[in-house]
């Protein structure tokens, strides 16, 4: 508590809250639905999860809330456009900006991958089925599947940001474009076509991020916010002209955004071809969320108008000591958090089964409607143990320092590497999102996967560290 005291009290004046506030908040949402959907039930005697939004059609415009995903990028947008700028402004590099942001992602990301992958070794080792093994590891690894797209914007973030300097809120536009082209494939075929939704669609909201930034920036200059008018004479006020104003905070801009958010949202889940639900749901003829729809992109500008309305009064509370530290501690495990829920479902199951005592209740009964709330509290127990072990692996992530260039030839040996180690670890995870839930894995995790993600991550971690590469990065 004193640390969070301290943490608190020297946060700098010019920060938008707002922003901490929602990604904490985004987590927490995708944690505690992702636990309060799970039907658990068994299939062949083996306890199994499945969710239980096909039995609860009543709930599906429930998702259009539910499903926070747009706003973890878009609170992604802001945080990436904000420390790029601070970065560039010191004098440092997109290469050393890329290599210092993969820490706070990769770090517990490589401890939740070791960590499975020794368990699944002793399980198998123990005489356990590995398709089994892989099964019970592709459940607990379904996070991933997310983070292999924020990895992916993270990486094309320099770029991207430079792509919104000159175009600004053209950029969006044109990839909502290749989101809707991308749909058409699914309907019309071929359905390869939306194959690249799962990048454009995830990228449109994470540019918005970018103009939030810059309005956010000017929006502090003309209120007198020191900090805020340092950025925007530094030129972080946004590009100008149509298309290139920053983004209006304005509560009448959120007004607009989430009425007609709302409204395309109806015309194309009610009257159109989309389903009303912005989250998975078992037969389905298309998945929203994957990749992104451009239902999923109406319920973002949606989502996006809410959050304008409530930006004000969501700013003055957390002036307040007590809901900032609330929002500080969240953030300083908010990965942590997302990438060990759904394993902590997986012990708990375990454990209950073990027992004989886990309930497999009908989906939509009285029993299973009872069993919901002791469900969340045992499972919230059991993550806030995880959490407890592994949550330092995040919060103790020091903040890097940037230092001067090491010439053009060492800064170009680091921006390739860094690439190289973001491909890998890119690769890695995909190849195990991709891989099938059954395959006997006796490690659990594909050995191409594990290997391309371990061999990413230490090229990072070394690049960190000063000992590949310059020895001064940028």
């Amino acid at each position: 508590m004193r640390r969070l005291r301290q943490l608190a009290q020297r946060t700098p004046p010019g920060r938008e809250r707002y922003v901490d506030l929602l990604r904490a908040l985004a987590i927490t949402m995708v944690v505690l639905g992702h636990w309060g959907v799970t039907a658990i039930g068994y299939d062949n005697g083996r306890p199994a999860g499945h969710s239980a939004l096909a039995d609860l059609r009543w709930a599906w415009p429930l998702t259009w809330v539910a499903q926070v995903m747009p706003v973890f990028f878009l609170v992604g947008g802001y945080a990436n456009a904000a420390s790029l700028a601070a970065r560039r402004r010191r004098g440092g590099s997109a290469a050393g900006w890329l290599v210092d942001r993969s820490a706070r992602l990769v770090r517990p990301t490589t401890v939740l991958l070791l960590v499975l992958s020794a368990g699944a070794g002793i399980a198998t080792l123990r005489g356990a089925d590995a398709g089994q093994v892989r099964t019970v590891v592709w459940f607990a690894t379904i996070p991933l599947w997310f983070l292999v797209a924020y990895v992916a914007v993270v990486a094309l973030t320099p770029p991207m940001y430079a792509l919104h300097r000159r175009f600004g809120l053209a950029v969006p536009t044109a990839l909502v474009v290749l989101v809707a082209l991308g749909d058409l494939g699914r309907l019309l075929g071929p359905a390869a076509l939306a194959d690249g939704n799962y990048l454009f669609g995830w990228l449109a909201v994470h540019q918005v991020g970018f103009a939030w930034y810059d309005a956010a920036r000017a929006d502090a200059r003309r209120t007198g916010d020191a900090a805020g008018a340092a950025a925007a004479d530094a030129g972080e006020a946004g590009p100008r002209g149509l298309f290139r104003r920053g983004l209006p905070l304005s509560g009448r801009a959120g007004a607009v955004l989430l009425g007609g958010g709302l409204v395309a949202l109806v015309l194309l889940t009610v009257a159109g071809p989309y389903p009303v639900a912005m989250l998975h749901v078992p037969g389905e003829r298309l998945d929203n969320a994957a990749p992104p729809s451009l239902a999923l992109m109406a319920a973002a500008a949606a989502q996006l108008g809410l959050i304008l309305l409530l930006r004000r009064p969501a700013g003055r509370w957390l002036r307040r000591s007590g809901p900032w530290q609330a929002v500080l501690a969240v953030n300083a495990v908010v990965l942590t958090l997302f990438l060990w829920h759904l394993t902590a479902a997986v012990l708990l199951v375990g454990l209950l089964d073990a027992l004989g005592v886990l309930p497999a209740p009908p989906v939509g009964s009285a029993a299973w409607w009872a069993w919901r709330v002791p469900w969340l509290l045992a499972l919230a127990a059991v993550l806030a143990v995880l959490v407890a072990v592994f949550g330092p692996v995040e919060a103790r992530t020091r903040r890097p320092v940037a230092t001067g260039p090491a010439g053009a030839g060492g800064r170009r040996l680091r921006a390739g590497l860094a690439v190289a180690g973001y491909a890998g670890v890119l690769v890695g995870l995909l190849l195990n999102s991709l891989a099938p839930k059954t395959a006997p894995e006796p490690l659990g995790l594909p050995a191409p996967a594990l290997v391309a993600y371990l061999a990413g991550a230490g090229l990072l971690r070394l690049l960190r560290s000063g000992r590949a590469g310059p020895r001064r990065p940028g």
